[in-house]
């Protein structure tokens, strides 16, 4: 083991096992929900932003993701309010199933505008706060940011999107704030609920319970200075959309 002399952070800062105060976008539901809950038995403090209220005893602000500016103000609001950030977990995400010609534009605009740029404006208000405590960013993509599908335009864009906003970020941010990008399969939540049964995952599906794929983002956020996960993918083992 080499000596503390040379290590790039002093011994007692490496050990990193509470994650801070942890910005959650979609936190209301689903896999955002599930890592607000990990982040709070983890003994952090979580904050959510979404359109729902968050679970009781978590603060959050309401907040539609689509409105950028809408949604900087109430990060904004919730990093002075708590003293500053720690980290941001950008989980919020929609769909719009269908072929390009049979969707409202309006619609397929709006996963974009949630998926993609609702993560850019959540990073850009939050970078001064991280920058200050050298925390970290997860930005949540999906298989299909890796692999195209007919019938899903609209979120295949946003979450390639997501892909290159997260390693061109990864490369701007490097020494200043920590970058992960979390690559989920799919997932048993109601993501998938009200849509036409044919995009629907069949019922004997094998789905990643939520909490097991929040048990990995709590892992990327936990890591000692000096130390980052870049990249994980995590998903079911029969996963129909990776590799």
């Amino acid at each position: 083991m080499p000596s503390t002399e040379t290590l790039p952070y002093p011994i007692e800062e490496r050990a990193r096992t509470i994650p801070g105060t942890v910005l959650v976008t979609g936190g209301a539901s689903g896999l955002g929900a599930a890592v607000a809950k990990a982040v709070r038995q983890a003994g952090g403090t979580p904050i959510v932003l979404d359109l729902a209220a968050a679970t009781e005893g978590i603060d959050g602000e309401t907040v539609d993701l689509a409105d950028g500016r809408a949604a900087e103000a109430a990060i904004r609001r919730a990093a002075e309010r708590h003293g500053g950030l720690d980290a941001i977990v950008t989980a919020a995400g929609i769909d719009a199933c269908g072929k390009l010609a049979d969707i409202d534009p309006e619609d397929w605009e709006r996963v974009i505008a949630v998926n993609l740029l609702g993560t850019a404006a959540t990073v850009r208000a939050a970078l001064p706060f991280l920058q200050e405590s050298r925390g970290r960013i997860v930005t949540v993509a999906s298989t299909l940011g890796l692999r195209a599908l007919s019938d899903a335009s609209a979120y295949c864009a946003s979450k390639f999107g997501v892909v290159g906003f997260s390693r061109a970020l990864a490369i701007e941010l490097a020494g200043e704030v920590g970058v992960t990008m979390l690559v989920p399969g799919g997932m048993d939540t109601a993501f998938f609920d009200g849509r036409p049964e044919q995009y629907r995952p069949p019922e004997d599906a094998r789905l990643a319970a939520p909490a097991d794929v929040a048990d990995a983002v709590l892992f990327a956020l936990t890591r000692p200075p000096g130390v980052e996960l870049r990249e994980l993918v995590v998903t079911p083992p029969v996963e129909p959309s990776w590799p």
